[in-house]
């Protein structure tokens, strides 16, 4: 069930009070305009009803989708060290709720960026695997690596028999775009899955630009 609660929050640029919906759990098979709407940016966002002020705000969300067997939890952190906490607080209380037992199967998520959340969404949208997207983002990035610091990608969509990324750059402020053909990225899923990583979790993973360089020199997630 996805649950929601209502607040008037005062804006952090005018002062103006808001009436705000801030929601807490999202779950697909009963809210799937929701889910469209957290796609398309409008859901957890302070719009300010006098200045049109917009912000993220700094509130958890619990993604379920129990079709495709998801099941994110997204907390917002710019912090790599708040990230890491978070984390393994979210593992820890899993291990000892046994909720793990009910999650057999499923794919689970710790996420702190919006944007990586939908972003992941889409990717199991379109059937694909977010393991190996973030090991194809890595090797897109590395042919420029002078530039890869100041660079982000995401998958963006599938075109025909092609995965379109977007990149990023931050110090030329432009977005640049990169094709991928589909057969790379079948490619690249088997051979992920020969070295022993599972398309499924065992626990709460965190799966980013970090995971994917540890599978690319020998990590599986084999339990």
């Amino acid at each position: 069930m996805s649950l929601n609660k209502k607040q008037s929050l005062p804006c952090p640029k005018c002062g103006q009070l808001t009436d705000t919906t801030i929601w807490n759990v999202i779950t697909v098979k009963d809210s799937p305009d929701l889910k469209k709407d957290l796609l398309r940016g409008k859901v957890n966002f302070f719009v300010c009803s006098s200045c049109g002020y917009r912000a993220l705000m700094p509130n958890a969300i619990l993604y379920h989708d129990e079709d495709k067997k998801l099941l994110f939890s997204f907390s917002p952190c710019n912090s790599p060290v708040k990230t890491q906490e978070l984390f393994d607080k979210v593992c820890e209380n899993a291990e000892q709720s046994g909720e793990l037992k009910k999650l057999e199967g499923y794919n689970l998520r710790f996420i702190t960026n919006i944007n990586d959340l939908m972003e992941k969404i889409v990717i199991f949208d379109l059937g694909l695997n977010d393991k190996v997207i973030e090991v194809l983002k890595v090797m897109i990035l590395s042919k420029e690596p002078d530039k890869a610091q100041h660079r982000d990608c995401r998958l963006g969509k599938r075109d025909g028999d092609k995965l379109e990324f977007m990149i990023r750059d931050t110090e030329e402020k432009q977005i640049y775009t990169c094709s991928v053909p589909v057969s790379t990225y079948e490619t690249i899923y088997k051979n992920v899955m020969q070295s022993g990583v599972k398309p499924y979790s065992f626990n709460w993973e965190l799966v980013d630009n970090f995971y994917a360089s540890r599978i690319m020199n020998g990590f599986n997630n084999i339990k």
